[in-house]
């Protein structure tokens, strides 16, 4: 069932686009509505005696299964272009849902974007109420999604990039040790450009957010590569 009028803030709604990482690719979860061949963002309503952060938290739990997640707002949508009292009709509708002409989700929504940063390897996907499956999707591989969550996603990845050194130290993309190498790979899928591997462990050392562990041994080689995790923040 969708959630009730009287339970929930009226015309406000949350949008999230949650960033995973493969090892390679930037990963974003999606859902689908399959009958009607529709993807979307997971998103919600917020609860009228609920803070804000803690309603995108709650539903990042219910999708992610995860508690402790790396949550940034990042901007606020509110133009017209995604006013489709069409496209929920019939989303609701295929679910078995009456809808009345003054259903309020049928209005239109001022929606508060946030991006969260994951650990690809610990998620177990799960779909919202209104939705049939839910699954990681390459970011330069993205279906068309609805109303203008392309445009969400594109403004969650530009603000991401632009504060990529100083979100270092609260991203939850990479294990917990991690060659230099696999850092790269992950700034290198962020930027969408290949960067110069000297230059780029010059930089990284020289932010002095970095601690060095062990060299990581697969099979004796002398050029195996140092592990390194990020220092904890004070």
């Amino acid at each position: 069932m969708t959630p009730l009028a009287t339970e929930y803030i009226p015309n406000l709604s949350y949008d999230s686009v949650i960033f995973g990482f493969s090892g390679e690719k930037l990963k974003i979860l999606v859902l689908e509505y399959h009958n009607l061949k529709t993807h979307a963002l997971p998103g919600g309503f917020i609860k009228k005696d609920e803070n804000l952060d803690d309603a995108v938290k709650r539903g990042l739990m219910e999708r992610t299964g995860l508690e402790e997640i790396y949550l940034e707002q990042f901007h606020t949508f509110g133009s017209m272009d995604r006013y489709s009292p069409q496209v929920m009709r019939r989303i609701m509708e295929e679910q078995g849902e009456e809808v009345t002409s003054d259903h309020w989700l049928l209005g239109r929504f001022i929606t508060v974007g946030y991006y969260a940063l994951i650990n690809y390897e610990n998620v177990t996907p799960t779909p919202d109420e209104l939705s049939d499956s839910i699954d990681w999707y390459d970011y330069d591989s993205l279906p068309e999604l609805m109303m203008d969550h392309n445009d969400i996603v594109s403004k969650a990845l530009e603000h991401l990039r632009t504060h990529l050194d100083q979100k270092l130290l609260s991203m939850n993309l990479l294990p917990e040790k991690f060659t230099m190498k696999d850092l790269q790979q992950l700034y290198e899928a962020i930027l969408g450009e290949k960067l110069n591997r000297a230059n780029f462990q010059r930089k990284m050392l020289a932010l002095d957010i970095l601690e060095r562990h062990d060299k990581l041994y697969s099979g004796g080689s002398h050029k195996a590569p140092y592990l390194y995790s990020f220092k904890m923040i004070s």
